[in-house]
């Protein structure tokens, strides 16, 4: 992504913004059962309550609750790193280079860490994506949207699925818990228009993981998956990294593992 697109894709987003600011979320973190739970049955203020996969969703989101950094142990985004992965979609062999970029944008009042995501096939790009993301002063992670492009006939142009939080019934939802616990079950994204709708639950943590980056010992292990899409994907955190390792394991073949970390 060329740093004009990504200065006109902003500019253009900040006008189209509007949004109703909710109350503020309750704080802590709290675990569930191992099977997904309904807000019912959540404990207050953790992750199965402030973004539930059942019932009406209507997540509670206050610009005072947020803070600036987003430094969430499994989940830091400091600007300036970039986090580069290597791995196969198919049969085919693909890079995924993500970029913590210096720039914010506002969503529901709130400022929000722009991250560049391209992956690329024989050296050339085919996917382009803008996330927003927020911390809330829990330390959760908050999915505010995204900007993704696809290539069609050489050109790129705007997915179905990219959102806004705010925006045409788009809601943000958690992409990292503050405290993940076994259990916990959560929307990452709440954009039924676009089709955007993953959501994910705490599998535990695995003894140890080995990836190209290096091997790392109590890793969060997370099972993310869309109830629009066949198949599931497990991920691999560190903390004070972040994403270490992706792979598919109901459906088509994709992994993906993290090869360096720039600064």
């Amino acid at each position: 992504m060329t740093e004009r697109l990504e200065t006109i894709l902003l500019r253009s987003a900040a006008l189209a913004v509007t949004s109703t600011l909710l109350v503020v979320a309750g704080s802590g973190c709290g675990s569930t059962t191992k099977n997904s739970q309904s807000t019912s049955t959540a404990a207050p203020g953790s992750p199965s309550s402030l973004a539930p996969i059942h019932g009406k969703y209507a997540p509670s989101i206050d610009p005072a609750n947020f803070v600036a950094a987003v430094d969430n142990r499994y989940w830091p985004l400091k600007p300036g790193t970039g986090f580069h992965f290597k791995g196969m979609r198919g049969t085919t062999p693909q890079l995924d280079d993500e970029v913590v970029t210096r720039r914010t944008i506002e969503i529901l009042g709130i400022k929000c860490t722009v991250v560049r995501d391209i992956v690329s096939e024989r050296g050339k790009p085919i996917e382009q994506t803008l996330d927003f993301y927020a911390q809330d002063k829990q330390g959760n992670v908050w999915y505010m949207g995204e900007d993704s492009f696809e290539l069609k006939n050489g050109r790129f142009v705007k997915a179905s699925d990219s959102w806004r939080s705010g925006v045409d019934g788009a809601k943000p939802g958690i992409i990292m818990p503050a405290d993940p616990r076994r259990g916990d079950s959560y929307r990452q994204e709440y954009y039924p228009q676009g089709e955007a709708l993953d959501q994910a639950r705490v599998l535990g943590y695995s003894k140890s993981v080995t990836v190209p980056y290096g091997t790392f010992k109590h890793v969060l292990v997370t099972s993310e998956f869309s109830p629009l899409e066949p198949q599931t994907a497990q991920k691999y955190y560190v903390a004070g990294i972040g994403e270490v390792s992706e792979r598919v394991v109901k459906g088509h073949h994709e992994e993906f593992e993290l090869v360096r970390v720039t600064h």
